[in-house]
């Protein structure tokens, strides 16, 4: 999953960013403290990156994160993503939580069962945990059980969760 450019760009929670190669995006970065810090994060994720203009479709992709992050409907599912590298485990995870639509939640258990693993809600937690194209796969909208939001490590954790789930939804 090397990647070969990569760029920052404003959203309505902050500014986020993009890695991508030739077959599609490797990365995206929610945002940091500040931009700075969201340009560090990506240096240290993609030290042989450079800060690039980005070709036209991670141009779409990232038209279609902003969108997404004021609240428009948008389907990111068909979102090319170069997966290189990534376990069978955890791709069989990201793509379930891309079905999941926009508004929507869905559990960590019922993510587990979906793609027949039933009892490893842990496990999909952690695949989630680990994502590397947070917003196109949608960890945000894994919940943990009973409906209660869970973790989520992006800068904010829980609090930047619950803003996305809350800007999806209309809020």
């Amino acid at each position: 999953m090397t990647a070969y450019g990569f760029a920052l760009f404003d959203t309505a929670i902050g500014q986020c960013g993009v890695a991508w190669n030739d077959r599609g995006l490797v990365g995206v970065q929610l945002p940091e403290a500040g931009e700075a810090e969201t340009r560090e994060r990506m240096l240290q994720r993609y030290p042989a990156a450079a800060e690039l203009s980005p070709p036209p479709s991670i141009r779409q992709a990232i038209d279609g994160i902003t969108a997404l992050l004021l609240g428009e409907p948008r389907d990111l599912s068909t979102v090319a993503l170069d997966m290189e590298g990534v376990a069978a485990f955890h791709r069989r995870v990201y793509d379930a939580a891309r079905a999941i639509p926009p508004g929507k939640t869905m559990a960590y258990g019922e993510i587990a069962a979906r793609i027949g693993a039933p009892g490893a809600a842990r496990a999909v937690g952690q695949a989630l945990g680990r994502n590397p194209f947070p917003i196109v796969v949608p960890c945000h909208r894994v919940l943990a059980a009973g409906g209660k939001v869970g973790g989520f490590s992006a800068h904010g954790g829980t609090a930047t969760k619950r803003r996305m789930l809350a800007i999806e939804a209309g809020g």
